[in-house]
């Protein structure tokens, strides 16, 4: 352990310390501890820094209300098709009813569906945006999440502006079968029909970003954005090491192996990303 690392676990093991002895009650939540430096912060210090540990970098999880907080200029979000949800049209059951599943979920996170769609700007640049979020089974792409996205990259066709996805999922949604896998075909048409009038699309993957949206929508960007250390993957690590019989290097289905070996284009912080998207926005508008 260097100087530096026993420093910062030698503090946050007295403010802790501290924080027990004080005879007085910490409200719940005030405190938050990174996952990869363990630096022990406020958890208000966190969220002004969008969710990104100010020591290490570190990204922690985050939802699509905030996104839309940190990319799309005040009072400029404009939702559409906010109330589309799931049906049970397989009737699926596994450990509880697909039905009571998502109106389980729909309590817990005050979400629809797993994908967040609107108009907004970014620094008075009108774009498309869509939001998975992976509170919301796991991101997963079920038959309203690619009817959302199909119908916002439409309309964002329509009235000729750019479509950004922000992209969060452990894959297709299993309880819908061949529904859910419909949508990678669904979408990367729309997609397809958005580019032949050479209007942008840019996808930005965050962790996880895995399964059927990465084999379709996920890698079709004019540049493909990723969040540093994003895990980002069609199969799981285990499958492909007993497919190859071969053990894969450690920073495998990282942002950073896949931009070395040139799957995307770029690496940017959650803290410079509107900056980033208005830069990329602004050469293709004044082109």
């Amino acid at each position: 352990m260097s100087l530096s690392e026993w420093l910062i676990t030698k503090r946050n093991t007295t403010l802790e310390k501290n924080i027990r002895e004080v005879d007085l009650k910490v409200p719940e939540g005030l405190w938050i501890k990174c996952n990869k430096c363990s630096l022990l912060m406020y958890y208000k210090t966190l969220e002004k820094n969008l969710k990104v540990c100010p020591q290490c970098e570190h990204h922690f999880a985050t939802t699509s209300q905030d996104r839309i907080k940190q990319i799309i200029d005040n009072n400029t979000w404009q939702p559409i098709n906010n109330y589309l949800t799931s049906t049970d049209p397989l009737g699926f059951s596994d450990r509880k009813l697909y039905s009571k599943r998502l109106e389980d979920i729909r309590a817990q996170t005050g979400l629809f569906d797993a994908v967040q769609t609107g108009l907004g700007k970014i620094s008075n640049i009108p774009i498309a945006l869509g939001i998975m979020d992976f509170r919301f089974m796991g991101g997963s792409m079920g038959s309203v999440v690619g009817e959302k996205l199909t119908r916002l990259i439409e309309k964002a066709t329509i009235d000729k502006i750019a479509v950004i996805i922000i992209c969060a999922s452990g894959g297709a949604r299993m309880q819908e079968g061949m529904l859910s896998l419909m949508q990678m075909a669904k979408i990367s048409s729309a997609l397809q029909k958005h580019q032949q009038k050479q209007l942008p699309y840019f996808p930005i993957l965050t962790s996880p970003t895995t399964g059927g949206v990465t084999a379709s929508f996920a890698m079709l960007g004019d540049l493909i954005l990723a969040e540093p250390n994003a895990l980002i993957a069609f199969a799981g690590r285990r499958v492909i090491e007993q497919t190859i019989k071969e053990d894969l290097p450690d920073n495998f289905q990282t942002s950073e192996y896949l931009f070395k070996h040139g799957f995307i284009d770029l690496i940017v912080s959650r803290v410079d990303l509107k900056k980033k998207l208005y830069q990329i926005l602004s050469f293709y508008y004044n082109s």
